[in-house]
């Protein structure tokens, strides 16, 4: 059984910076794309960044283009976001996502086959 796991969220202060963690585990674990999505209550479901696993290219949400870096360790089936610059409209819960083949649309959450259970990130005024 395939699991993704979060960790790192919290709270910071606006400008403030934190690192969130989806580490993935199971032998059937297989990945060709790699996604945080997080949500606010009451939205829908967003996309922040993407990463493929073997070539490590990316993509981001305008929202947080320059502020956000996704990052990948395959050693460790680990993929990382590093947030920086945090702002209040960046609260919400953080959800890791996987994609075992390659995706047509990163920022389409029905498109990966396993997401974690999330992570709080609350960024204060």
């Amino acid at each position: 059984q395939v699991q993704l796991v979060e960790s790192g969220g919290g709270l910071v202060q606006t400008g403030g910076s934190l690192t969130l963690s989806c580490t993935a585990s199971g032998r059937a674990f297989s990945t060709h794309t790699m996604a945080w999505f997080r949500q606010a209550p009451g939205t829908e479901r967003e996309f922040v960044a993407a990463i493929t696993w073997i070539a490590g290219s990316t993509s981001y949400a305008d929202s947080v283009k320059g502020r956000f870096t996704i990052s990948r360790d395959v050693a460790k089936n680990t993929v990382s976001l590093q947030m920086n610059s945090l702002k209040p409209e960046d609260t919400a819960v953080y959800y890791c996502a996987s994609r075992k083949f390659p995706v047509t649309r990163v920022d389409n959450p029905y498109l990966y086959d396993y997401w974690g259970q999330g992570t709080q990130v609350t960024v204060s005024s």
